[in-house]
């Protein structure tokens, strides 16, 4: 871990970080570049959000599938929500306001206290007496549905009805105080604020650096430090807006989630520093050979379905079609209706034309891609 008020990394002048060093720059840059000319960059940028959320609960030891993440975001998941899915849709939607903004937006003490604390996030609508009203309604319909409740669940209800007055004056801004913390989710002790602002003023003293060196440090002082007692997956992302920040991915987010998932040894085995940079640095070749090669793979599918298009009338949909494939890894009929504003018979006989892969293997609820 750097040290406090240290003015620059004392192990840079170690041999052993020259080959990896080396070999991280090339494979970014090359991705990079590869990125900046390719027919398919919105798509693999799409693409690759769904791919660093999985991976980032990966590397929490859960267990996130493609098709319902995807299907979650698109507001058509035919199953009920599991708290890993939910966690997983935090992070995409996190990852995506990230990568829309400027890297100076991200690493902003404003913004930055904005990602951490999930501003903004799950909001069921602009106004919130109507968020209120439709949780109410809710309960309502409910209460409808069972006339013989008895009294514990009248008292149940009450309480219920309470807690959303209280949620509906909150979100109107009239309750500015946040509950005080729990002591079994939070150490008393600690200060994020205090351990978040170490972290980027060590940040800062890496700036003389190769910008992956940079990176790799600032992962291994984020890991080293744990500077938020939760969302510790966001210093993977703010590391990722360092690298655009010192130009050296300017086209794409780096999915270091996915790196450190394919990097090939575990960093909590390696004792030593110099040992967990090498690792990072290790992680970054990683998620840029991974993006390399799902680029490679996307482009020859892409290239597939265009020959299908040989023949077709000039207002046939399935250029449409063929862009929302590349853009979504999984796509559903409802999908493709919604999109292409077609019927869902239509949409079926477009996907039959372009003879997808199903990939659920379900007789409902299907739903086609280009894995």
């Amino acid at each position: 871990m750097l040290q406090d008020n240290a003015p620059q990394w004392n192990g840079l002048a170690s041999p052993h970080l020259w080959a990896p060093l080396a070999k991280a720059e090339d494979r970014l840059a090359r991705l990079d570049e590869t990125l900046k000319s390719s027919p398919i960059r919105d798509g693999w940028i799409a693409r690759t959000h769904y791919q660093d959320a999985i991976a980032s609960l990966a590397l929490e030891g859960e267990l996130v599938h493609l098709e319902d993440l995807v299907l979650a975001d698109a507001e058509m998941a035919v199953r009920t929500p599991t708290h890993e899915l939910v966690r997983a849709q935090t992070y995409l939607v996190t990852r995506r306001q990230i990568a829309d903004n400027e890297s100076g937006w991200t690493l902003s003490r404003e913004n930055l206290n904005q990602l951490r604390s999930g501003a903004g996030e799950g909001d069921f609508s602009d106004d919130p007496d109507v968020a209120a009203v439709m949780i109410h309604h809710s309960a309502n319909l409910t209460r409808r549905a069972e006339p013989g409740l008895d009294d514990t669940l009248e008292d149940a209800f009450a309480a219920i009805d309470n807690a959303l007055a209280n949620t509906r004056s909150a979100l109107a801004g009239e309750i500015r105080a946040r509950p005080p913390r729990d002591p079994f989710l939070y150490d008393p002790d600690r200060n994020d604020d205090d351990d978040l602002d170490l972290w980027r003023s060590q940040l800062e003293q890496t700036r003389p650096l190769p910008p992956t060196l940079a990176a790799a440090i600032a992962l291994d002082d984020w890991d080293t430090r744990q500077p938020l007692q939760h969302r510790p997956w966001l210093g993977r992302l703010i590391t990722a807006v360092l690298l655009r920040q010192r130009a050296k991915t300017t086209a794409h987010l780096a999915c270091l989630s996915v790196g450190v998932r394919a990097a090939p040894r575990r960093h909590n085995s390696m004792p030593g520093q110099i040992d967990r940079v090498i690792f990072y640095l290790d992680a970054l070749t990683a998620a840029a050979d991974h993006g390399l090669a799902d680029h490679s793979r996307w482009l020859t599918a892409r290239a597939g379905l265009l020959r299908k298009m040989k023949g077709r009338r000039s207002s046939s949909r399935l250029p449409d079609l063929i862009d929302l494939v590349m853009r979504r890894p999984i796509v559903s009929a409802g999908m493709v209706a919604s999109e292409l504003d077609v019927s869902t018979r239509a949409a079926l006989d477009l996907v039959a034309d372009l003879n997808l892969r199903e990939t659920t293997g379900r007789g409902r609820y299907r739903a086609w891609g280009v894995l």
